[in-house]
């Protein structure tokens, strides 16, 4: 079993007034404000917005860096090669994607599926914020290095760090390797099916 390393954390504080402020009533008018979004340069390139997609009552919200071209054109998350095998991870651990919610950090694509800028993960984070009031998860799992650095923290080191869990602003988080980084090394891949079958056994933990 995996030790909880508590941090506070300001990225998600739940219950917060500035939160309560910023949370509109339903997922309509959140994927409306996403489409409406200027607020960075992204919004110039994308062909659509990906909000995300799953069950929006799930325990477990898995959070993704940006969307890569064939999210961009399908405005889904996580569709191609590495949304493929993220998908075969997540039913071989028992959590196929219709149990889980997925989303991304960012809700446009960078040109050249390049890393985000800050300010782009800062323009759009209050998107990611609403989402977590909507859904109320238990769990975040971070896909990747990125998401992770944002969302548990700034010094994050996924390949010592990835399967260990972290308490902040209520939730359970854990960081685990991102999918295309599997892709390009394959040994990873026990790894990384380890780490979510500890998140099924946590999920299945809180009954």
């Amino acid at each position: 079993m995996s030790e909880i390393t508590s941090e506070k954390n300001q990225e998600f504080e739940p219950q917060t007034e500035k939160m309560a402020e910023n949370v509109s009533g339903d997922w309509d008018k959140l994927r409306a404000d996403c489409e409406a979004c200027t607020a960075c340069a992204l919004h110039a390139t994308r062909t659509h917005v990906v909000v995300g997609v799953g069950d929006v009552h799930s325990r477990v919200l898995f959070v993704g860096e940006a969307p890569g071209e064939q999210e961009d054109l399908r405005g889904e998350p996580f569709v191609g090669r590495a949304g493929q095998l993220l998908d075969k991870l997540l039913i071989a651990a028992d959590m196929p994607r219709p149990t889980v919610y997925i989303a991304n950090s960012i809700k446009c694509r960078p040109p050249h599926n390049r890393d985000p800028l800050p300010e782009e993960q800062e323009a759009c984070i209050g998107f990611l914020r609403r989402q977590l009031k909507l859904i109320e998860p238990k769990i975040i799992v971070c896909l990747g290095r990125i998401s992770a650095m944002r969302l548990i923290k700034p010094d994050f080191r996924i390949t010592q760090e990835h399967g260990q869990w972290f308490e902040k602003g209520g939730y359970l988080m854990m960081g685990i390797y991102h999918p295309a980084a599997l892709l390009r090394d394959p040994r990873r891949k026990p790894e990384a099916l380890l780490d979510l079958l500890e998140v099924k056994r946590k999920v299945g933990e809180m009954g």
